[in-house]
């Protein structure tokens, strides 16, 4: 009985050493089929670095200068530290980058190189091709985005235009093509700006002219209405008559004042004498009304009249003076403003295919196979160890 128990206990341990002989073979098989798979991946990435369709790279360097700044010397900050120097424009070449990696230069480049028979031509490698020659704009743009850069070098200042093609030829094409259209567009950009500077200045001139014109013409208008050349003038002669009347006056009150106590009233010349003083009196008090009375339009009324209308077109003259100083200075501001785009390197003919990288591209796979089997390796000693 005791051997027959004994016998019986025993029974379960074969059973669970085979489930864990098992569990052991299928973690086994597990890893040597991923490892297989790793290793299988390897072999086709390799192999499609080994015979990957070669790719042309077309450099050009191009500077954006700005002439309203070329030869103003200065030492600044970005001059000591081994800039370009003075003259370079960082905003206008980034947004010349911005313009070369456009939908807009994509369109002008398939329209004169056709990009797209080209970026997807079936006798190239499936990767680096683009499958469909008919695809929508946005997949277009960004395969183009992957064959074209258009980098700024902060430190030199400069602009890098880098484009890839299946043959020397068509980089070359589409670089001289983008440095090309880079220029037009930025003249264009410049010279409209400049345009619509002294297009503005001189609507504001012409304007300017018309409100003068509009005021002498009032001022003229003021005058032959109230047939006086100038009421000024015509004041400042009143006040000469009246200043002589008054001298005139002065004297015959002085004549008058002369004569004998004894003369009798109705004397003839006493009489003459207060009749021509009665009468210059008369005199002065009309020209005194000429100058200022409560009715009718005295003089000094139509000399301040006069006077604002005269200030109005003085103002208006010196508006217009004003005007034209502005637009020759935009004019000159103009000319010297415009953006110059000069080519440090023209896009040069490639006569070896810097693209893909085949041997950097096999050595990093092999790295990264390594790496992926050292991983699985350790994997599989840990679950090995927690099966055990």
């Amino acid at each position: 009985m005791v051997n027959g128990a004994t016998h019986t206990a025993s029974l379960p341990l074969p059973t669970a050493a085979g489930q864990e002989g098992r569990s052991t073979l299928r973690v086994q098989k597990t890893f040597r089929l991923l490892v297989r798979c790793v290793l299988l991946l390897s072999l086709l990435t390799v192999g499609y670095w080994l015979f990957a369709s070669d790719r042309y790279v077309s450099e050009a360097i191009v500077i954006i200068q700005n002439t309203e700044q070329i030869g103003a010397p200065g030492l600044d900050l970005a001059t000591m530290l081994g800039g370009i120097g003075g003259g370079v424009s960082k905003p206008d070449q980034l947004l010349l980058r911005e313009h070369l990696l456009s939908v807009d230069m994509l369109k002008k480049l398939d329209a004169a190189l056709d990009l797209r028979s080209h970026y997807s031509d079936p006798r190239r490698d499936f990767a680096s091709r683009m499958w469909c020659k008919d695809a929508s704009i946005e997949w277009f743009h960004r395969h183009y985005l992957s064959r074209v850069e258009a980098e700024y070098d902060d430190y030199a200042g400069v602009l890098r235009i880098r484009a890839q093609a299946y043959d020397a030829e068509t980089a070359r094409s589409i670089a001289a093509m983008l440095v090309k259209e880079g220029e037009l567009f930025m003249n264009e950009m410049s010279h409209a700006l400049a345009r619509a500077q002294v297009d503005f200045l001189d609507r504001q001139a012409l304007l300017a002219q018309g409100q003068v014109f509009q005021a002498s013409k009032a001022l003229l208008d003021f005058q032959n209405q109230k047939g006086l050349a100038s009421p000024k003038a015509t004041v400042e002669s009143i006040y000469a008559i009246i200043a002589k009347l008054e001298e005139e006056r002065t004297e015959l009150q002085t004549r008058l004042a002369s004569l004998p106590r004894n003369l009798d009233r109705n004397h003839p010349t006493r009489k003459s004498l207060q009749q021509s003083l009665q009468a210059v009196e008369r005199q002065i008090a009309r020209e005194h009304a000429k100058l200022a009375s409560t009715s009718g339009n005295p003089l000094n009324s139509l000399v301040e009249q006069e006077q604002l209308l005269q200030l109005e077109l003085t103002f208006k003259q010196d508006l217009y003076k004003t005007s034209l100083v502005a637009l020759e200075k935009g004019r000159m501001d103009a000319a010297r403003a415009l953006k110059q785009v000069s080519v440090l390197q023209l896009p040069v003919l490639p006569e070896y295919a810097w693209e893909p990288r085949r041997i950097y591209g096999v050595v990093a796979t092999l790295c990264i196979t390594l790496l992926v089997l050292g991983v699985i390796n350790l994997l599989k000693a840990v679950i090995l160890d927690h099966v055990d």
